[in-house]
Order: structure tokens, then C-alpha cells, then sequence
């Protein structure tokens, strides 16, 4: 019964992982929790009972044999066992006990059975042989509900021995037989039916009473976190903007933090999607517009001139290149907002690869009488996607030319330790203002926009550089300031890892 008890739990438990329900999972752990400790004290108080009793019982049997062993030696029983007197002992100790009695002689024979079916057969056990040894024994079966107890009988002679002085009278104690006791437990066992059956009925009452317990207490347990649940439909329906403490628990109050702070990256994200989709459309249309204004004044004229025609056409082809650019960098954008299963991983010469992109780069600047600079401290091999590095440190590079004074420099360092490598962009440039720093990787974000037209570009190349290099599970720092420069730092993985 116990163990049938005990797999029921142990199933109820290996089946509350499938429970979605917190409640309710709260609820049956409760009961759970509750239930095996009275469980167990249950059955250690019938346990108890069932030693303690079956103690004394094999106690109050023993001392009996021991009185009657006695009276047999007493009476040399063993020489002349039809003395009807220790016979009706032997009878009202195997009846009193609802138990059998056997007396044993020096040769293992059977001079008395209480049964009457043992009388002169030999019986050689291992509790007989060791009883003659001086060794007593009891045995309880619970199975079969007895208890068997040999009981030694006992001569007591003098002996003399012989010293300097003379005889000295000694005793000897001498086991001329054993009382093989079989008692009856079952009243036993019926007190400890009576006793089970009070027990459950008082466990079926405490398990009623925890149970109503369990349910008011995981009522009340749950009653923050309804609160939440309810405080966030709210939020949901458009009713409020955040929601408020719930300080039942530090549990409840780190929750609806963290909500918070989802909420206000949602709005954040929000906003910066709207502001996206608006630049997107005012970048795209400009140059339309342009185009249409310039398409519109040469269909307005008669006879255009060729040279004016010419110069025409050449600003609409500015323009359809500016838009060209425009779509290329919001598709390079697009692809970097993919996952990193995208890149196409394999092991690159970094040395290399910022050589050859200096040197597609360094007609720019010779433009600009702008020094290229180039310092790498060790050989690097690193595990990265080539094209969308070299798209993001050229991005760098050509920024540093882009926005810098004439016959100043760009210098760019690699390092390298056991773990990663390291790329840093400076230049001598106009600087960044640093309330800008932290707006620089926005899409389409302009720190100076009359100055960046001039200059030319989309306002997306920092946000394809740093999409770039967060798709190889590195990072980019900036640093800067007006009139004096800017270094940027790529800090990247040598052996990429996906997650």
C-alpha cells in the first residue's frame, strides 16, 4: 500500500510539468508537500506500534518460558514428561498466546508438543543448535504473524576445584534442553488495522482541511499576479501607457519593470520606424522631384539649346545615380537586418583585406590630398563574412575622408589578442558634436544635413556598419571630438560562434 501511495505521487508530480496553470500548479504542490508528511507519520506511529508491541510481547514470553523452564528442570520434566501438571502449564502458555510449545531434549528429540503432532520426532533448526550453545534467539515474521522464541533449560550444578587451599565449590550451568515458543500475533495485527483505519480517517480529515487551505492560499498567492495580468490588458486596450507597481512582491514588482522597459523599447522602436518610413520617402522623393522640375523645364522651352540640354541631362543623371545609391544602401540595410545565418563565415587575412580596401579607396582620397595610414601590429586570421566586413570598415574609412580637412589623414590600426581582434578608424577630421555621438547609427541621421548634401551620401553607412559588425558578434565604440577628430573601434571575435 505504501508504495502504491508513493508512485501515485511521484507520478503526480512528473505530470505537473504539463499543467499550464501556475495556480493550480501552486495548489497541487501544496497538497502535495502536505500529504507525504502525514503520509509518512502515519505509517511511522503504526510502525512504532508494531515494534513497541511485538517488544513486549516477546519480552513478557520470555520471562513465562524462562519461570516454566524451571519448573521442568525442577521436576525433571525431561525424564518423566506425562506429569500432568507442567503439561497443563505447557497447554495454558501455548493457549494464552494462542501459540504452540515445544520441549527439546540433549538428543534434538521432541518429548512435548502443545500440537501433539511433533512428540518423538527429532527437530534440528539453527535457533535449537544455538540455544544449547547458550545462545537465546526470537524471530519475528510479519508475513506469516508469529513470533518464535527458544528458551534454554538449565541445570545448575556444584563442581569442586582442586587449589592450594583446598576444594572450592563452583556452579555450572547446563543446557539439557530447549523450549521452542511459537507465538500468535495476530490480535496484534488486528490492533494495528484499528489503528490504521482511526489513522486515515484523521489523515482524510487534515487532507480535507489543507486542501480548502491550498486553494485559499494559492488564491491568495496568485492575487499580484491577476493584477499584472489585468494591468496589462489595460495597457493593451490603449488605457494607459505603463503600467503602475504592483508591490505585493519583489517578484511582481521586477515583472512589470521589466514590462515597462519593453513598452518604452516598443515606443522608442515605434517611433524610429515612422521616423524611418518618413526620411525613407522624403530621401527617395527629393530626387524625383528633382528630376521632375528638370524634365518639366526642358519640355516648357522651345528650341533647347544643346549645351543647356546637355547640362540637363546630366543633373537627372546625378540624381538617378543619387537614387540608385539611395536603394542599393536600403537593400545592403535590409540584408544586415537579417540573422546571422545569413553570413557567409569562412577564415580571412584581416591584413589583407584593409590593404585592399585602402587602396580602392585611396583615389578618394588623394582628391582630398587626404594620407592613408596603415599600422597593423600582427598578422591576423579571423573567421568572418569578407563582404559585409570590408562594407563596414570601408564605410569607416570613407567616412574619415568624407568628413575631414584638407591634407589631413586617416589612420587605420589592427591588434589583436588571443580572443579578439581590433580595427580603429581615426582621422583628423571636423569631429562629431557630442550630443550627435549617440544618434550616429540611426538610419538616415545627419549631424550637420546642409554640410552632409554638399558632401553627398545617404545617412545609412554607419547603420549598415554597425549592423554589420553585430552580426559577427562584435562590437563598435566612437569616440570624438569637433574640429579635433574621430576614432571609431571595431572590437570582433577571431573564431565566430553562432548561437
Amino acid at each position: 500500500m505504501k508504495t502504491t501511495l508513493l508512485s501515485i505521487f511521484q507520478k503526480i508530480i512528473s505530470r505537473l510539468h504539463f499543467v499550464k496553470s501556475l495556480r493550480f500548479r501552486i495548489f497541487m504542490i501544496i497538497i502535495v508537500v502536505s500529504y507525504v508528511p502525514t503520509l509518512m507519520m502515519r505509517y511511522g506511529i503504526l510502525q512504532n506500534y508494531e515494534n513497541r508491541a511485538v517488544s513486549l510481547r516477546i519480552a513478557e514470553v520470555e520471562n513465562q518460558a524462562k519461570i516454566l523452564a524451571n519448573h521442568l528442570v525442577v521436576n525433571n520434566y525431561l525424564q518423566n514428561p506425562n506429569l500432568d501438571t507442567i503439561n497443563a502449564e505447557l497447554l495454558q502458555l501455548s493457549t494464552l498466546y494462542d501459540g504452540r510449545v515445544i520441549v527439546i531434549d540433549q538428543n534434538f528429540t521432541a518429548v512435548k508438543d502443545t500440537y501433539g503432532i511433533s512428540e518423538g520426532k527429532t527437530i534440528i533448526s539453527e535457533e535449537v543448535i544455538l540455544c544449547f550453545k547458550g545462545k537465546n534467539s526470537n524471530h519475528y515474521d510479519s508475513h506469516n504473524h508469529y513470533i518464535e522464541i527458544t528458551t534454554p533449560i538449565t541445570l545448575t550444578a556444584e563442581v569442586g576445584n582442586e587449589t592450594g587451599i583446598g576444594k572450592i565449590a563452583e556452579t555450572e550451568n547446563q543446557t539439557i534442553g530447549v523450549m521452542l515458543i511459537s507465538v500468535s500475533t495476530d490480535n496484534i495485527n488486528t490492533n494495528i488495522q484499528v489503528l490504521d483505519e482511526k489513522a486515515q480517517t484523521l489523515q482524510l480529515l487534515m487532507m480535507i482541511l489543507v486542501i480548502c487551505l491550498s486553494w485559499f492560499a494559492s488564491k491568495l498567492l496568485m492575487k499580484p499576479f491577476d493584477k499584472v495580468t489585468s494591468a496589462i490588458g489595460e495597457v493593451k486596450d490603449g488605457f494607459e501607457s505603463e503600467i503602475s507597481d504592483v508591490p505585493d512582491y519583489v517578484e511582481t514588482e521586477h515583472i512589470i519593470h521589466a514590462f515597462n522597459e519593453v513598452l518604452k523599447r516598443m515606443k522608442v522602436l515605434d517611433e524610429s520606424r515612422q521616423e524611418f518610413v518618413s526620411n525613407v520617402s522624403h530621401e527617395l522623393k527629393t530626387p524625383l522631384t528633382s528630376m521632375k522640375v528638370l524634365a518639366d523645364s526642358l519640355k516648357a522651352q522651345e528650341d533647347v539649346p544643346v549645351e543647356l540640354y546637355q547640362e540637363f541631362m546630366l543633373d537627372i543623371a546625378d540624381e538617378i545615380d543619387r537614387e540608385n545609391k539611395i536603394i542599393n544602401d536600403l537593400l545592403s540595410l535590409v540584408k544586415m537586418d537579417k540573422t546571422s545565418s545569413d553570413l557567409n563565415v569562412e577564415s580571412v587575412d584581416i591584413n589583407q583585406m584593409i590593404e585592399a580596401i585602402l587602396k580602392r579607396l585611396k583615389p578618394i582620397a588623394d582628391q582630398k590630398d587626404i594620407d592613408l595610414i596603415y599600422e597593423s601590429v600582427r598578422e591576423v586570421n579571423a573567421e568572418v563574412d569578407e563582404v559585409k566586413l570590408t562594407l563596414a570598415i570601408s564605410n569607416l574609412v570613407e567616412n574619415g575622408i568624407k568628413y575631414n580637412k584638407e591634407h589631413g589623414y586617416v589612420k587605420v590600426r589592427l591588434d589583436a589578442d588571443h580572443q579578439f581582434f581590433t580595427i580603429d578608424v581615426e582621422d583628423n577630421g571636423i569631429g562629431i558634436p557630442q550630443e550627435a555621438i549617440e544618434h550616429i547609427f540611426e538610419r538616415f541621421y545627419r549631424v550637420d544635413k546642409s554640410h552632409s548634401k554638399k558632401i553627398g551620401g545617404t545617412g545609412l553607412g554607419l547603420a549598415i556598419t554597425r549592423n554589420a559588425i553585430l552580426m559577427h558578434r562584435g562590437a563598435i565604440k566612437v569616440e570624438s571630438k569637433p574640429e579635433s577628430g574621430t576614432t571609431f573601434s571595431v572590437k570582433i571575435p577571431l573564431t565566430y560562434v553562432s548561437k
